[in-house]
């Protein structure tokens, strides 16, 4: 519930920095790298294709509904959190990791020309560890960004072997296609994480997830 929340208010901040950037006529599709097309789903189940501004707008207010709800995140004392509690996780980083890939795909020029591509690819790390530990994304969704998560060397070693040449082939192909392309901030695309981008917090829940595991 806390990394959620702080998840959210994150992704909700790095958004509100760019949102200017990101009307209906600029972004009138909500989609992230493949292209990948995201459809909103009211509470009847009823699909809608609305356009990224409005699709986010959804996000975020549904998010903020939902952890204020005393019923669902619990705050008071004696107060348990529901039995469908991790499907309401679950949902929550599906919509808000669909915004990062957003972000990712359509204004990463903007965030690098603000200076916060370090910021971002740090939260990035950060949800992609938690979710590496808890499986609250599948991988349906986090595959569009799969390149970036290759270059920041967030997958796993099987046997804790890891090729430094494959790491490093991975990253010289970043950008080179597939669904994320992320050299090059100049030309609008995510680059490869710089040496200085990596974050403490991460690696102590790197950490941490291996001692739980």
């Amino acid at each position: 519930a806390l990394h959620t929340i702080g998840f959210f208010e994150h992704i909700n901040l790095i958004y509100g920095t760019i949102s200017e950037f990101c009307t209906s006529s600029s972004c009138p599709d909500m989609v992230g790298p493949g292209p990948r097309q995201y459809t909103w789903v009211d509470e009847k189940g009823k699909k809608s294709r609305v356009n990224a501004p409005q699709y986010v707008d959804y996000v975020m207010t549904f998010v903020q509904k939902t952890v204020n709800d005393e019923t669902l995140f619990p705050t008071k004392h004696g107060n348990e959190f529901p039995p469908n509690f991790d499907v309401v996780i679950k949902k929550i980083h599906r919509l808000i990791f669909q915004v990062l890939a957003h972000i990712y795909h359509s204004h990463f020029r903007e965030v690098v020309l603000l200076g916060l591509h370090a910021h971002l690819n740090s939260l990035f790390a950060h949800v992609i560890e938690f979710n590496l530990c808890y499986q609250t994304i599948e991988e349906k969704e986090t595959e569009v960004l799969q390149d970036l998560i290759h270059a920041m060397k967030l997958m796993p070693c099987v046997n804790n072997n890891c090729s430094e040449d494959e790491e490093e082939e991975d990253l010289d192909n970043l950008g080179a296609g597939g669904p994320g392309q992320l050299d090059n901030a100049e030309d609008g695309r995510t680059p490869s994480p710089e040496p200085g981008d990596n974050n403490p917090e991460t690696e102590i829940g790197r950490a941490s997830c291996r001692e739980r595991v």
